[in-house]
C-alpha cells in the first residue's frame, strides 16, 4: 500500500478518535513534504478545522501526537500554518531499502489472469521510405508505453501497421522501373529501404521537372500536376495493384521485400520489436467491405462520381471521403478494416494508436465511424498523440530528401560517443569490443532519453550534441550514476564486505535518506506515469535519483568510512539506487552499462 494512502487512512481515524466524527481518507490531501521544510509526507489540516472545532495548529498538533503514538512508521510530527508535516522512522527507510533491493520488481505490477490486454500500435512506416527520426520518435515512445503499461500489470501486444500500398509506394515502384536499370540492395551494397527510398525522391524530382516544363506550356498549376505522364502513370499502377496485375504484384513484392529486410535491422538496432504486424494490402479490403455494407445500410452515401462519403456534420465535424471514384481505398477505410481484424484476433480491452498530432482529425473521425458501424469499441480508442521532431534548421521533407535517416543517425551517435568517452578518459582498462558495446549502449541511451524525456505532447528540436553530453540532464549522465555505483558494489565485493550486509537504522544519516525518499517514490512514479501515458515523468525521476545519488557520493566516504554499520548502510544504498536506476530507465527502454 502507498505510504500516502496509509497515511490517509490513519488520519481518517485520528479524526473520527479525536473528533467523533468521520471523514473519507479520498477528502485527505498528503503530499510529499517540501524539500525546505522538515519532514517527510504533509497532510493539508485546514478542511479538518470545520470537523474539530479548533485552530488549524491545534488540529495538526492533535492529529500528529495521535498518529506518531499509533503509527510505527512514523517518527515525529510538526505542524506549521494548517500543514501537519510527518517524519517517517528510520526503521522504516530501512524497509525500503530492503524491498527496493530483494523485490524483483520492486515498483511493477505483475498481469494475471484479470488484467486488462492493451494493444499499442506504432511504427506504422510506409514502405516507400527508411525510417528517419520522426519515426524513431513514434517508434521509442510506442515501445516505452508498453514497457510502462507492462510495469503498472496490464497484459501488451504491441502491434505494427506497415502502409504497403498506395499511390506513394507506386511512386517508389515506378522510378525503380523506369530509372533503376534492375539495382538490387546486393548488388549496389544498400540497405533495401534506403534503396526503395531514394527511387521515392527520384519519382519526386522526375515528377517536377515534367510539372514545371507543362506549366511552361501554359498550363495552370492544377492541370499541369494532374495531367504530367509520371503521376498519370502511378495511378495506372495503383489500379493494376487493386486489380491484382501480376507483374505489377510482383514487383511490388520483391521491392517490400527489400524494405522489411531494412526495417527489422533498424528496429533490432534501436531494441524495439512487435507482437504481431498487420499490412494494409490485407486489410484495406476488409474496410472497402465494411464501408460498402454501410453504404448498403444507408450511413454512408455516394456521390454523383461514384465516391462514397460519411456525413459528420451532425458530430460537429465535415464530410469524410471513404471511397475515391475509381473505387480506390483512402487510410481511413484500411483504418477500419485494421481495426476490425484486431479486434477479432484479441481480447483486446484498451488500444492506444501512436502517431503524430497532425492526425488528431484522422482518429476523431475514426473513432465515430467505428461507432457508427456499430462496434462498441469505436469509442473507446485512445489516440497517444504526440508532436514532431524538429532539428535545428526546421522541418523534415521525405520527398525532397530532407531527412534525418534513423540508421545514419544511430551510427553518428555512435561516433559521438567513441569521441567524447574518448575525450574525458573513460572507458579505460576495457577491451575494444567491451568498449564498442559500450558506445552502442551510451549512444541508443543518449537518444532514447533525449527524446522521451520530452512531454510527449510537445513538438521538440533533436540536438545530438547536447544529448550525449555526460553532464546535465542526459541518458549519459544517469548512466554514469549508475556504472558509479556498480564500481562501489565491485570494489566492495574485492574487499570481502559485499555480501549479506545489513543496514543498521540507527547509523542512517540524513544524505542517504534523502536518497531513500527519492527511491521510495519509484512505485508512485511507475503508476502516474501508466495513468498519464509518459515516459517523461520516469525520465525525469531517473535524472532526479541520478542527481540525488551523485551528491551522495561526492558528500559521504563509502568503502573509506571507518564506522562499520556507516558503511555498510551506504554500501546498501548504491544497491538500491543503482537497481531503481536500472529498473526505471528499463521502461524506457534504455540498457544500463556495468562499467564506464
Amino acid at each position: 500500500m502507498k505510504t500516502e494512502l496509509i497515511l490517509a487512512n490513519a488520519v481518517s481515524e485520528a479524526v473520527g478518535a479525536l473528533y467523533g466524527q468521520s471523514i473519507e481518507p479520498e477528502k485527505i490531501q498528503v503530499t510529499v513534504t517540501r524539500r525546505d521544510q522538515k519532514g517527510d509526507y504533509t497532510v493539508v489540516v485546514f478542511p479538518i478545522v470545520k470537523i474539530s472545532k479548533k485552530n488549524p495548529e491545534q488540529t495538526g498538533k492533535e492529529i500528529g501526537e495521535y498518529l506518531v503514538e499509533k503509527l510505527p512508521i512514523l517518527s515525529s510530527s510538526e505542524t506549521i500554518k494548517g500543514f501537519l508535516n510527518l517524519t517517517l522512522s528510520k526503521e522504516y527507510w530501512v524497509e525500503v531499502t530492503k524491498q527496493s533491493i530483494e523485490e524483483e520488481n520492486y515498483g511493477f505490477k505483475t498481469a494475471d489472469e484479470n488484467s486488462q490486454l492493451v494493444m499499442i500500435e506504432y511504427a506504422s512506416p510506409n514502405t516507400n521510405k527508411p525510417l528517419h527520426l520522426g519515426h524513431i520518435r513514434n517508434v521509442l515512445l510506442g515501445y516505452s508505453l508498453s514497457r510502462i503499461l507492462s510495469a503498472n500489470g496490464n497484459k501488451i501486444c504491441k502491434t505494427n501497421i506497415v502502409n504497403d500500398r498506395g499511390i506513394h509506394i507506386c511512386k517508389s515502384m515506378l522510378a525503380w522501373q523506369k530509372f533503376g536499370n534492375g539495382a538490387t540492395p546486393s548488388s549496389i551494397g544498400q540497405k533495401g529501404d534506403h534503396l526503395v527510398g531514394d527511387y521515392y525522391v527520384r519519382f519526386d524530382k522526375e515528377y517536377k521537372a515534367q510539372v514545371a516544363e507543362l506549366k511552361a506550356k501554359g498550363m495552370t498549376d492544377e492541370e499541369a500536376e494532374e495531367q504530367a505522364p509520371l503521376m498519370q502513370e502511378a495511378r495506372e499502377m495503383l489500379r493494376k495493384w487493386e486489380a491484382d496485375d501480376k507483374e505489377v504484384r510482383e514487383l511490388w513484392k520483391m521491392m517490400n521485400g527489400w524494405v522489411y529486410e531494412g526495417f527489422d535491422e533498424t528496429y533490432k538496432t534501436l531494441g524495439v520489436d512487435f507482437d504481431k504486424i498487420y499490412y494494409e494490402s490485407d486489410t484495406y479490403k476488409v474496410g472497402k467491405g465494411l464501408v460498402l455494407k454501410g453504404l448498403e445500410d444507408g450511413k454512408f452515401y455516394k456521390r454523383e462520381d461514384g465516391s462514397v462519403w460519411a456525413d459528420l456534420t451532425k458530430d460537429g465535424l465535415d464530410e469524410k471521403l471513404l471511397l475515391r471514384k475509381d473505387g480506390t481505398s483512402v487510410y481511413m477505410t484500411q483504418d477500419i478494416g485494421t481495426a476490425q481484424i484486431r479486434f477479432q484476433d484479441y481480447p483486446i480491452d484498451r488500444m492506444i494508436y501512436v502517431v503524430g498530432n497532425e492526425q488528431n482529425y484522422h482518429f476523431q473521425v475514426l473513432s465515430i465511424l467505428l461507432d457508427r458501424l456499430g462496434f462498441k469499441w469505436g469509442k473507446d480508442l485512445v489516440h497517444f498523440s504526440y508532436g514532431m521532431v524538429e532539428l535545428p534548421n526546421g522541418r523534415m521533407k521525405s520527398r525532397e530528401g530532407t531527412v534525418v535517416d534513423a540508421d545514419d543517425l544511430v551510427a553518428d551517435m555512435v561516433d559521438t560517443a567513441r569521441e567524447m568517452s574518448k575525450s574525458v578518459g573513460k572507458l579505460e582498462g576495457l577491451s575494444e569490443e567491451e568498449a564498442e558495446n559500450v558506445y552502442r549502449i551510451l549512444a541508443l541511451g543518449a537518444l532514447k532519453y533525449f527524446i522521451l524525456k520530452v512531454d510527449p505532447k510537445k513538438t521538440m528540436t533533436f540536438n545530438p550534441a547536447e544529448s550525449i553530453d555526460f553532464n546535465g540532464n542526459t541518458g549519459p549522465f544517469v548512466q554514469y550514476s549508475y556504472a558509479r555505483a556498480q564500481s562501489v558494489l565491485r570494489k566492495a565485493k574485492e574487499a570481502g564486505i559485499g555480501d549479506n550486509l545489513k543496514m543498521t537504522a540507527e547509523a542512517l544519516e540524513d544524505k542517504e535518506i534523502e536518497v531513500l525518499k527519492c527511491i521510495e517514490q519509484f512505485p508512485v512514479v511507475i503508476e502516474e506515469a501508466g495513468k498519464q501515458l509518459s515516459p517523461a515523468l520516469i525520465a525525469n525521476y531517473a535524472y532526479d535519483l541520478a542527481k540525488m545519488y551523485n551528491q551522495f557520493y561526492h558528500d559521504c566516504q563509502i568503502l573509506h568510512e571507518e564506522d562499520e554499520a556507516k558503511r555498510n548502510n551506504r554500501i546498501m544504498l548504491c544497491r538500491a539506487a543503482s537497481r531503481t536506476l536500472k529498473r526505471a530507465v528499463w521502461t524506457l527502454g534504455i540498457e544500463m552499462p556495468e562499467r564506464m
